[in-house]
């Protein structure tokens, strides 16, 4: 069971990392829409690429507020915090419960 955990171990960092690079990738792209960045850029493309599969539906869903203020990129990071916390909490839970 000692390897079992140290595997759950493994995997809650990998996601915990991942989970915290992808809100870096996030806030890159919230500051890019801010000063309007050269799309041609491959660093811009990049980071357009990444976050928008995952934009595009949330930003569908949500209202549009007043002066166009797109809120997608908030709700995004929330629910990233959510799933830091609910998931990479509970493989960590799991594994010491194992050991």
């Amino acid at each position: 069971m000692i390897i079992f955990a140290n595997l759950l171990v493994v995997i809650a960092q990998i996601v915990d990392y991942v989970l915290w690079a992808y809100a870096w990738i996030l806030l890159a792209r919230v500051v890019i829409s801010w000063v309007n960045a050269d799309y041609r850029n491959p660093i811009v493309r990049f980071i357009y690429a990444a976050t928008e599969p995952v934009l595009d539906p949330v930003r569908r869903r949500l209202p549009v507020f007043a002066a166009g203020v797109d809120l997608s990129p908030f709700v995004v990071w929330l629910a990233m915090l959510f799933l830091q916390r609910l998931i990479v909490a509970s493989f960590y839970e799991l594994a010491s419960s194992l050991r």
